[in-house]
């Protein structure tokens, strides 16, 4: 049995997020679930940088086929700033609303962010994964932190993301000759597995189906919006 997953207040300042990070990374586990994983959960939020608006979107895939099973999403004012390093403040309370409306559990979430590979070792992954107590790793198209050698042009290429001479993560060439993803662990699971299963989810793009899926999901949200703001 798992301990009871923490909560904390979200109307913070930046020293106090700092201080729920530094204190909830510990909680982390960095060891495989034992669960087969049948439904995969992608999560993503978008908005413009100087709105208060969010837009969030959880995408739950079947873990064979690939195929969506369930979307949620949701619109919600922003109540921390866009702070690098920070944004789980911004983001989470928004993906959490968006988990809420799910009628199925997944059994593993990916992020389109960092877990592990963040300054204080607690990104989005992390602090998502914490709080749902569930196998959660990070996906990042770009790198917040750490230093790495360019990994081979074929799929599956992979290299250690180091920080201060830690491993924090991997670089993996999800598609021959495209950019590589950053993978990290978010909680409730290995590295290793991590990447196999940024891998298994990536069979045709760069980006795995179930984020892939919540980003077009929040799109199509911002695009409503839109219209009827007009």
């Amino acid at each position: 049995m798992t301990a009871r997953p923490p909560r904390h207040r979200w109307d913070v300042g930046v020293a106090e997020a700092r201080a729920i990070q530094e204190r909830l990374r510990g909680r982390v586990r960095e060891r495989d679930d034992a669960r087969e994983v049948r439904l995969v959960a992608g999560a993503d939020v978008s908005y413009d940088r100087g709105s208060p608006v969010l837009f969030a979107a959880v995408a739950l895939l079947d873990a064979e086929s690939l195929e969506l099973v369930e979307v949620a999403g949701v619109r919600r004012p922003a109540r921390f700033p866009y702070v690098p390093g920070y944004l789980s403040f911004r983001e989470v309370p928004a993906v959490l609303e968006a988990f809420r409306k799910l009628r199925l559990r997944p059994d593993l979430v990916v992020c389109d962010g960092h877990g592990r590979a963040h300054p204080r070792r607690f990104g989005l992954a992390c602090h998502l994964g914490v709080l749902l107590d569930l196998p959660t790793l990070g996906c990042a198209k770009s790198r917040l932190v750490g230093s790495h050698r360019e990994p081979g042009p074929r799929r599956g290429a992979h290299v250690t993301l180091r920080d201060a001479g830690e491993v924090i993560g991997e670089v993996v060439r999800t598609r021959s000759d495209v950019k590589p993803v950053y993978v990290s662990v978010g909680h409730r699971i290995s590295l290793d597995t991590a990447r196999r299963q940024v891998l298994r989810l990536a069979p045709r793009w760069r980006l795995p189906e179930p984020t892939r899926m919540a980003h077009r999901e929040v799109n199509r949200l911002r695009r409503e919006a839109a219209q009827k703001a007009r």
